[in-house]
């Protein structure tokens, strides 16, 4: 049987009913685009793309722990929950099927677990994330209709021809007497989209003067200045004053990759976009 949410599907002989989330599918999905860019791009780049697959669960798992700590540190005021609420009861930690997962957490530690794999197989770390961030960003533009099937990730009230209806239970407060609302999810799924080929363009146009490295930098400053600017239309949010905790995130991620991304090409002589320096590319797992 399928709902607005999932699928339940019963295994008789077994007396076993489980239940298949959507927004688990959508993003299982955009996981699985992005690891398929990131291999045929591996590959065109002389890169053995194995490294793609065997790969994908090291960043995939931490990724997914990072993401739900940072939703812990900083949980959405319409969800009725805090820091304290999950000290409190730490198992609810785990239970990332009612929610809770936060995109900069997500990136820190699906980072991490890149870079521990890269380390442990003897890969150029930095072009590796290079070959990456396209595909992350398709994924993130994929997921973002996940919070479409949620009926979450919202925006202000408004009448737009492209608004849409969301229902009364679904509605944070003050804003249970409007019907119609801005589409966040999608605006920062057309901004993925946009970020994806830009990044694409940069490198193909930019090869000569890219260091390993840059397309991480400029990803970091696409996808921060997106939210950045998406979240002051944004119901759902925490933070200091007139000012949200994802976009104070989003200002020190902007202001750190423009730094290094600047300073980097100031310094003669470093390697251009490519292999890592003093190192080839593998053919070998």
């Amino acid at each position: 049987m399928i709902d607005a949410y999932g699928i339940h599907i019963d295994i008789a002989p077994i007396n076993l009913h489980l239940y298949i989330h959507f927004y688990a599918l959508i993003l299982m999905t955009g996981m699985l685009v992005a690891a398929w860019v990131t291999a045929r791009r591996a590959q065109a780049q002389g890169y053995d793309p194995k490294h793609v697959w065997d790969g994908l669960m090291w960043a995939i798992i931490p990724g997914l722990i990072g993401a739900r700590i940072y939703h812990i540190l900083t949980p959405s005021p319409a969800s009725g929950l805090s820091l304290q609420y999950y000290l409190q009861n730490p198992l609810q930690m785990f239970a990332i099927w009612n929610g809770g997962l936060g995109i900069y957490g997500g990136l820190v530690g699906g980072g991490l677990g890149v870079l521990v794999y890269a380390r442990r197989h003897q890969q150029p770390v930095l072009k590796w994330f290079d070959l990456t961030v396209p595909g992350v960003a398709l994924a993130q533009a994929i997921g973002r209709w996940g919070n479409f099937v949620n009926q979450e990730l919202y925006g202000a009230p408004t009448t737009l021809p492209w608004a849409i209806y969301i229902p009364p239970d679904k509605r944070v407060a003050p804003y249970q007497a409007y019907e119609t609302f801005h589409p966040l999810f999608l605006y920062e799924s057309i901004w993925n989209v946009a970020s994806f080929g830009l990044l694409l363009l940069i490198e193909r146009r930019f090869r000569e003067r890219l260091r390993n490295g840059d397309l991480l930098l400029v990803y970091l400053m696409l996808y921060a200045t997106g939210r950045f600017l998406l979240d002051f239309v944004r119901l759902d949010s925490n933070g200091f004053g007139p000012i949200t905790t994802a976009q104070l995130v989003s200002l020190l991620a902007f202001a750190g990759a423009g730094a290094v991304l600047y300073g980097r090409h100031r310094q003669p002589g470093a390697p251009k976009m490519g292999v890592g320096a003093g190192q080839q590319p593998s053919k070998q797992p």
